[in-house]
C-alpha cells in the first residue's frame, strides 16, 4: 500500500505521535529521516527498498560517499542520516573496539615506541576522528640524525583524504635531549595556524627521546 492510501494514523509520523517512536518498523523510522521519496515511488517504498540492499547494521558502516550515491538518500539526506548515526554511538558510547583511543601523552609514546631507539629523526603524524581514535598513522619525513624536513601540506594531506577531525604531531630527538629546537616551535606554531584555517585541530607535539618525553600541550605551548 501506498503512503498517500494509509489511514493517518499509520502513516509515520503521525504514528510516531500517537503511538511512540519505539512501535515504529525500522521502515517507518528511515522514511521519516529521508521525508520524501523520489520520482514514482513514495518514502516508504524508498526506505523499504534501501534497507533491503542495506539491513541495518551494514546501513550504519556506510560512509557519506557511498550514502549519497543511493537512489533515494543523495547527499543532504546522507547528511542527516550520518548525523544521526553518530549521535547514537555517541549517546550510546559505542566505539570501534578496533581502534586504539589517544587521551594522553603516554598513550601517544605507546604507539610511536620504535622513534625511541631510531638513529635518525621521524616525524609521524596521528590522525583522530571526533572520538579520539586513531584511525591513520603516517611517517611524514625522515631526516638526519638532528634536522627533518616538513611541510604542513604534508601533515594536512592526509588528514583531508581521512576526513579526521584532530591531529597530533610527534617528533624524535635521537641526541637524547628531550627540549624543543627554536625549529620545532616555529613549526608547532605554523601546523596550529594551517589547522585553523583547515578546521582541523592540532592537539599536540610531543618529543620522544630514548627516556624522555616533552609534550608542547602539557606546557602550554599549545
Amino acid at each position: 500500500m501506498k503512503l498517500k492510501d494509509l489511514p493517518k494514523h499509520e502513516q509515520p509520523r503521525e504514528k510516531l505521535i500517537e503511538k511512540g517512536v519505539e512501535n515504529l518498523r525500522n521502515q517507518e523510522l528511515l522514511a521519516i529521516i529521508l521525508r520524501t521519496g523520489i520520482k514514482g515511488k513514495d518514502v516508504l517504498k524508498v526506505a523499504g527498498e534501501i534497507l533491503a540492499k542495506y539491513p541495518m547494521q551494514k546501513l550504519l558502516s556506510l560512509d557519506f560517499k557511498t550514502l549519497a550515491e543511493i537512489k533515494g538518500i543523495g547527499q543532504g539526506k546522507a547528511s542527516l542520516l550520518l548525523a544521526g548515526f553518530e549521535l547514537t554511538k555517541r549517546g550510546l558510547e559505542v566505539e570501534d573496539n578496533n581502534l586504539p583511543t589517544i587521551n594522553s601523552v603516554k598513550e601517544v609514546i605507546a604507539q610511536l615506541q620504535e622513534m625511541r631507539t631510531a638513529k635518525k629523526e621521524h616525524f609521524v603524524a596521528l590522525y583522530l576522528n571526533s572520538r579520539n581514535q586513531l584511525v591513520n598513522k603516517e611517517i611524514i619525513s625522515i631526516g638526519t640524525l638532528n634536522s627533518g624536513i616538513v611541510h604542513p601540506r604534508e601533515v594536512f594531506k592526509p588528514a583531508i583524504d581521512c576526513l579526521v577531525s584532530s591531529i597530533i604531531v610527534a617528533h624524535n630527538h635521537p641526541s637524547g635531549s628531550p627540549i624543543p629546537s627554536e625549529k620545532d616551535i616555529e613549526l608547532t606554531k605554523r601546523l596550529v595556524e594551517a589547522g585553523k584555517i583547515l578546521g582541523i585541530e592540532i592537539l599536540d607535539h610531543v618529543i620522544i627521546t630514548n627516556k624522555d618525553s616533552f609534550s608542547f600541550k602539557e606546557k602550554f605551548l599549545i
